[in-house]
C-alpha cells in the first residue's frame, strides 16, 4: 500500500464527497480543517478556522500571521516529514487567483521531487509529472500540460490526440494546452523538467 498523506487546503468550493484514502495521514492547512473528516495535525496562522472546528484537533502547528510562506505550504513541508510516497491535496480551485497561481507553484517545487504529487482542486484534477506518469482518464477528456520551473524536455506522450515526441514546452507557453485523451489511460514521459498535468473536470481516486 502507498503510504499517503493528504493535505485539506481551504477555499470555497473544495472537492465533493470528501474521499481519503485507507490509513492515510491528514494535515489541514489552517481553513482546510473545514472540509471535515478526521484530521491529524492542524498547519497554519489559523485565521479562517472556526473555534469549534479549532477544539476538536488535538495537534496543532501554530504560525504567526505575517510568515514567508502560505498555510498550504506549511503543510505540505509537514507533509514531507512523515517521509510519503505520495501527497494528496484536496482544496480549492476558486478563491483568490493569485493564492491559486501559489498552490500550482508550490505543488511542483523542487522539495516534493521524491513524491508522487496530486490534487484534487475543485472540480479539477492536477497532478505533478516528472519521469514519466500514466493518468487515468475518459476518452474525449481534457487535459492541458504546463512546464513549471523551466523548459521540460524530451516529452513524449501515449494515449492522447495530440501527440508529442520528444517535444519541449517552455514556461508560459500554451503548446501544451487543450489536448485530450484518445484512451483510457495516457503515459506522459520527461527527460528533463517538470510539468503539471491539469483535467479541468477530472477526478483524482484516493488510492491512486
Amino acid at each position: 500500500m502507498t503510504k499517503t498523506v493528504v493535505v485539506l487546503a481551504g477555499g470555497p468550493d473544495g472537492p465533493a464527497g470528501l474521499a481519503l484514502p485507507p490509513g492515510a495521514t491528514v494535515i489541514a492547512a489552517d481553513s482546510g480543517a473545514e472540509l471535515g473528516g478526521p484530521v491529524d495535525l492542524l498547519v497554519g496562522d489559523l485565521d479562517s478556522i472556526s473555534a469549534e472546528t479549532l477544539a476538536g484537533i488535538a495537534q496543532v502547528e501554530r504560525y504567526e500571521a505575517e510568515k514567508d510562506a502560505t498555510d498550504l505550504e506549511l503543510a505540505l513541508a509537514a507533509a514531507l516529514r512523515h517521509e510519503p510516497e505520495r501527497i494528496l491535496v484536496l482544496g480549492s480551485s476558486g478563491g483568490r487567483l493569485d493564492h491559486l497561481f501559489g498552490s500550482l507553484l508550490v505543488l511542483a517545487a523542487e522539495a516534493y521531487a521524491g513524491v508522487q504529487v496530486d490534487a484534487q482542486l475543485g472540480a479539477a484534477a492536477v497532478h505533478v509529472v516528472r519521469d514519466e506518469r500514466t493518468l487515468s482518464g475518459e476518452p474525449g477528456e481534457l487535459i492541458s500540460l504546463f512546464a513549471v520551473h523551466g523548459p521540460a524536455s524530451g516529452i513524449v506522450t501515449e494515449g492522447l490526440v495530440y501527440p508529442l515526441c520528444g517535444e519541449t514546452l517552455e514556461p508560459g507557453s500554451s503548446r501544451g494546452l487543450s489536448n485530450v485523451f484518445a484512451a483510457p489511460e495516457a503515459r506522459i514521459g520527461v527527460e528533463r523538467g517538470v510539468l503539471l498535468a491539469v483535467r479541468p473536470s477530472g477526478s483524482v481516486p484516493a488510492g491512486s
